[in-house]
């Protein structure tokens, strides 16, 4: 029954989780606001909370799930992808732990774990699946044929979905993180009162350039004519925004589970948060007689408990890494 302690630290949250024999006995996360008076994530004022954060996190990882660090078999890091600073620090720390307790160390992809953190609950995918990966810096469709056999078979050329509703968020004046706030206003929206247009971009990939600039230049164009069209008409906005982005996404991850003959769909990354999404996805798999599998809140936006639950299938394949190991602001998938 191994015991594993993971570390999460790739943009703006620090998480500590705990896992024991494949189950997850504690998983917190640290939030950092300080970012929300500029706007967006400041990659070096990130790292300096990390090092506030990351040591308080694991002592309430370890509390929370009544294990002691003398108890800990492993410690599973996020080496990539994420903002260097960041991963810096992460990586730092789970190498010390694991140096004074003579332990293994495990290396983790994020992107994988996002995905792998359909493992945590007890309704399981089964391979093959196909995965949505939605998140502020990636947008892919992955065939997943095992737990470490992970194809991309589509992604975005230029923004991620989460940038396009942060992006939009910003044009529509509402403070960081936007894409929380998009999903808020949507609720009371009416999702058909404006139509954007859908990048007709080959294959699975995506594009969302030419749909920000078609928002921007649609409030623009508006609010010359009323100066209170934003105000008077957010919720619709907000609605019809977020709607295009979801039918985007789900239109090209239809065409990939037919093409590839896959019923078992998921959805993961911090976008599949949203509420409009998440109902899409649930609608369209009704209608395509798919099984599908969204995470919880709590596992979809960057948390230690998807690394946890990575790095015990990595532990079970004795999958370890040395010392000399160090971050990866790109790592390959």
């Amino acid at each position: 029954m191994p015991a594993i302690l993971a570390i999460e630290s790739s943009c703006d949250e620090t998480s500590a989780a705990v896992c024991v024999d494949g189950a997850i006995l504690s998983n917190v996360i640290a939030n950092q606001t300080i970012h929300e008076a500029y706007g967006g994530v400041v990659p070096e004022l990130a790292s300096r909370v990390h090092q506030q954060n990351i040591v308080p996190a694991v002592q309430q990882a370890l509390f929370n799930a009544k294990v002691s660090k003398n108890d800990i078999d492993a410690v599973a890091f996020t080496r990539g992808p994420g903002l260097l600073g960041s991963l810096l620090v992460g990586v730092s720390f789970a190498k010390a732990f694991a140096l004074a307790r003579q332990i293994p160390l495990i290396e983790v992809n994020h992107m994988q774990a996002h995905i792998l953190a359909h493992f945590i609950a007890e309704k399981k995918p089964a391979f093959p699946f196909i995965c949505l990966t939605v998140s502020g810096g990636h947008t892919q469709i992955v065939l997943v044929k095992d737990y470490f056999d992970m194809e991309i078979i589509g992604q975005t050329l230029d923004d991620a979905a989460g940038e396009a509703m942060d992006k939009t968020s910003k044009i529509l004046g509402l403070p960081y993180p936007g894409g929380p706030l998009i999903d808020k206003n949507a609720r009371n929206g009416n999702p058909d009162a404006y139509q954007f247009p859908e990048p007709q971009i080959p294959g699975f990939d995506f594009s969302f350039s030419g749909l920000k600039t078609s928002i921007l230049y649609f409030i623009r164009d508006n609010v010359a004519a009323n100066p209170n069209f934003i105000q008077e008409h957010m919720n619709d906005i907000c609605a019809s925004v977020e709607k295009r982005i979801a039918t985007i996404l789900l239109n090209k991850l239809k065409r990939a589970a037919q093409q590839y003959g896959i019923k078992h769909v998921a959805l993961a990354g911090g976008v599949s948060a949203n509420t409009g999404l998440r109902n899409l996805l649930q609608q369209m798999g009704e209608q395509k007689g798919w099984e599908v599998f969204i995470p919880k809140f709590e596992y979809c936006t960057d948390n230690a408990a998807m690394i946890a639950i990575a790095g015990y299938h990595k532990y079970l394949k004795g999958e370890f890494i040395g010392q000399d190991v160090a971050p990866l602001a790109r790592m390959p998938f």
